[in-house]
């Protein structure tokens, strides 16, 4: 790893209080609230100018200037931790800093630093992982990357943001020990390695056993943990509208309030300070703090950010094989000679899902499909695709040049109605689910106009809204929902990702409809959302089956893609179950009935269940793989890259074994967090009694492997463990070595085991290393929240060296 330069400053402290005496009470406070949705105000009278944000962690979105902006698209989190290699997560963010730069970007809102502590958590995708340890070796590593280059982070969501679910109405009620060791310890080792440009406030609140409130108004958690006692010298910003008050805000900590231009701020905080509610010497301590972030990136004084080269894309396929794990090989993966048919079978082998959704969503230029990666790898193969199932969730968006007015134009009418009824505008225009100009007092939106559906056979067409609605079809009212939303939008599961009733209609001609819907008013402003959904008259799932199999049968080589896609994980909601969407398990077990030799790829972000797992001969975990998709995935196959991914989580084998299995809030709005230190593979533990399908770690890649002669060393900043690793393998190949510690005699202080250390490294095949995994000095100590420190737990650790959480081939001794 090379070594970190992080951000520079150009502007002395005293420099930057000089240009704060220069500004005025009002003129202070106009610093502090977003001028756009993604840019801060500039001051010229002070040589500031506008530094601008920009959505991460799979790539650098940009600030939506234009429809046209496109962005590389990385492989997930998930992905990019399951690499376990600091040094490659380093050249991606270099690679990630180029992006932002050629974006006009200053700050990337990234990396998420929270824990994966339920796997039906919405955003799990975004995370790096279950085990504090990894989230930190893995986030501070990209921080690195692109800091070493001059563009800023926003670490983010402080903190114990863990699931959608009433995302900004639940209070995270952590024991204080725990929230150090697990929720904060992330958060923690960015700032005492890293030293993060900026860190977001989260949109949750938070019960620490020192003060209940919201993040954004957290004293405690915002001022005396991460301002003075971890010394943070940068700005706090709130998730985007996470700020609901004034003062209160102010006073805890928070620095900055977004998105802009409007907010609790502004007027009513100036206002608050003149009238000593606020003290002025904490809005100087916010512009301070603004200040400092603005001289980093080069949007202070004379000092510009150097132009940057731009940086190797071939990072990208790297990250997604890499990151690929490898839970089962029948001798399959890579292929032993080019095959001369190939069937590539799955919803997601047809159009593979390579992001989440939700704030993470990028638009790349170009994504390259499984078909079209194979065909690059192997030009000679007959390639055919059979789709199997259809694994939607909601049927696909109704095509806009399928839309036409009552007048035939293009298009559908809009009119905007008052809540007594009276008709504010109408507007023919193109839908795309949304009202583009939503005027004020506007409580009722109708479209109206014509479905254009030559094709014959039944077509299905549906309304998708949160909120009340009711569609007409042909003159006949076919739904009506009555139900009204406001905050609710953002805040509950079901509400937020409704299931689209969808209505038969025969084609062959046009339908006429009449969709009338409900303005959303909530803290996020007023909105107006509606999506027709289409679905084409097409065969049945046991057909598509039927015809998978049979496509199966003829080709010398299979390979089924199933998985997730962007109607089960995002942002805004959790997933209600863990089970693969659709009939995809009737689809694998169909293959593996004519094929037993098939090669299964997951393709999704978070933990599904594997029903099919030990009678499948070859399995591949893939992520959201990015846009090198198709590429990577054959790449693989070919032998080109090895899939040297370990499991960033654990894979349960049954729903009920999952340790925390949501994260409703109970009737009090809060989400106990009772599992307190053992949290993921953890509560999986030593003598739980849940077995995983796969551990915490695992992943075979291309080799087998020997460990012996384990020895471990005290030194200056910890303890060194070595272990003699031998390749037994006929590959060169990479290898995880994976250190966890054991307390001899239990105690609550510490979990039940966790991952203290680990190192990857390449040995020949017949090759042996002598590998040295660095143990931290910190590793065994807990929080003492009577003094407020940490404090050492000393006795005797057995630690345990291996593959993963569970597969353990060397144990020495420790003590401490």
């Amino acid at each position: 790893m090379s070594a970190y330069v992080g951000l520079r400053r150009y502007t002395s402290e005293q420099d930057i209080d000089a240009k704060i005496g220069a500004l005025d009470l009002r003129s202070k406070v106009g610093l502090l609230t977003g001028e756009t949705t993604w840019s801060l105000p500039a001051e010229p009278t002070i040589g500031l100018r506008s530094v601008v944000m920009s959505d991460g962690p799979v790539g650098v979105r940009g600030t939506g200037g234009s429809d046209e902006e496109t962005s590389l698209l990385f492989p997930s989190p998930t992905c990019m931790s399951a690499t376990w290699d600091a040094d490659l997560l380093e050249q991606a963010g270099r690679l990630m800093a180029y992006e932002a730069r050629r974006h006009g970007v200053d700050v990337i809102l990234a990396p998420l630093v929270n824990i994966q502590r339920t796997p039906v958590s919405g955003r799990h995708y975004e995370n790096s992982s279950e085990d504090p340890f990894l989230v930190s070796r893995s986030a501070n590593a990209i921080i690195r990357g692109i800091q070493s280059c001059g563009v800023g982070v926003c670490v983010k969501h402080y903190v114990a943001n863990d699931s959608e679910t009433e995302r900004i109405r639940y209070i995270s009620t952590v024991d204080p020990a725990v929230l150090r060791a697990v929720y904060l310890a992330p958060f923690e080792r960015a700032l005492e390695e890293v030293q993060p440009a900026s860190i977001m406030a989260a949109y949750n609140a938070i019960d620490d056993g020192v003060e209940s409130n919201r993040a954004t108004d957290h004293h405690h958690l915002l001022t005396d943990v991460l301002k003075k006692e971890l010394g943070f010298q940068g700005p706090i910003i709130s998730d985007w509208t996470a700020t609901l008050t004034t003062e209160e805000s102010a006073n805890a900590g928070l620095d900055i309030v977004m998105p802009g231009p409007d907010g609790p701020w502004g007027d009513q905080l100036v206002q608050a300070v003149e009238e000593g509610k606020v003290d002025e010497s904490l809005i100087d301590d916010k512009v301070r703090r603004l200040l400092r972030l603005a001289d980093q990136v080069g949007k202070l004084g004379e000092h510009v950010p150097a132009e940057l080269e731009a940086s190797d894309h071939a990072v990208l396929l790297d990250l997604s094989t890499a990151g690929t794990v490898v839970l089962k090989n029948h001798n399959s993966v890579p292929l032993s000679t080019p095959p001369s048919s190939l069937a590539l079978i799955g919803p997601n082998a047809v159009d593979a899902y390579v992001q989440g959704g939700g704030s993470a969503h990028v638009n790349p230029a170009h994504v390259v499909s499984p078909e079209e990666g194979m065909h690059r790898a192997f030009p000679d193969a007959k390639i055919t695709l059979a789709q199997g199932v259809n694994s939607r969730i909601h049927a696909p968006a109704l095509s806009a040049e399928r839309l036409s007015d009552p007048a035939g134009c293009p298009g559908v009418l809009v009119r905007q109605y008052d809540k007594d009824g009276h008709e504010l505008s109408s507007e023919t225009q193109a839908w795309r689910g949304n009202v583009r100009d939503l005027v004020d007092g506007a409580e009722t939106i109708r479209l109206t106009g014509n479905i254009n559906l030559p094709e014959h056979g039944t077509h299905r067409i549906g309304l998708g809204h949160v909120g009340t609605h009711q569609l007409t079809l042909n003159g006949n009212p076919v739904e009506q929902f009555e139900r009204e939303v406001s905050d609710d939008v953002v805040l509950d599961s079901s509400i937020n990702h409704p299931l689209t009733n969808l209505f038969e209609v025969e084609g062959g001609s046009s339908v006429t409809f009449d969709a009338q819907f409900s303005v959303v008013h909530s803290l996020w402003g007023n909105f107006a959302l509606a999506y027709l959904r289409h679905e084409l008259p097409g065969p049945t799932d046991n057909q598509r089956i039927q015809e998978a199999v049979q496509t199966a049968r003829k080709a010398d080589t299979v390979i089924v893609m199933v998985g997730t896609n962007d109607d089960v994980e995002s942002e805004g909601w959790d997933r209600t179950n863990l089970d693969l969407p659709g009939r995809q398990n009737d689809l694998v077990n169909a293959v593996l009935d004519v094929a037993p030799d098939a090669i299964i790829v997951v393709n999704a972000g978070a933990p599904v269940l594997l029903p099919w797992l030990e009678r499948a001969r070859t399995v591949l975990w893939t992520w959201f793989p990015g846009e090198v998709c198709g590429d990577a995935l054959a790449a693989i196959m070919a032998g080109e890259k090895e899939p040297s991914g370990r499991l960033p989580w654990t894979l349960p084998s049954r729903a009920e074994d999952v340790p925390i299995p949501n994260a409703i809030p109970n009737d009090e709005s809060r989400v106990l967090y009772s599992e307190g230190l053992n949290v993921g593979y953890r509560s999986f533990g030593m003598e739980s009694g849940r077995v995983p399908a796969c551990s915490f770690g695992h992943g075979l890649g291309w080799s087998t492997w020997e460990y012996s002669n384990a020895t471990c060393e005290r030194c200056d900043d910890g303890w060194t463990l070595s272990v003699d690793v031998k390749n037994t393998g006929t590959r060169e190949s990479r290898e995880v070595i994976q250190a966890y510690a054991v307390p001899t005699n239990p105690t609550i202080a510490l979990p039940n085991y966790w991952l203290i250390g680990y190192t990857k490294e390449t040995i020949a095949p017949g090759g042996q290393n002598t590998i040295k995994v660095e143990i931290p000095r910190h590793t065994f100590r807990t929080w003492d929240d009577s003094d407020h420190q940490w404090v050492n737990v000393h006795g005797t650790y057995r630690i345990l060296i291996g593959r993963s959480a569970t597969d353990i081939r060397a144990q020495v001794i420790l003590n401490n």
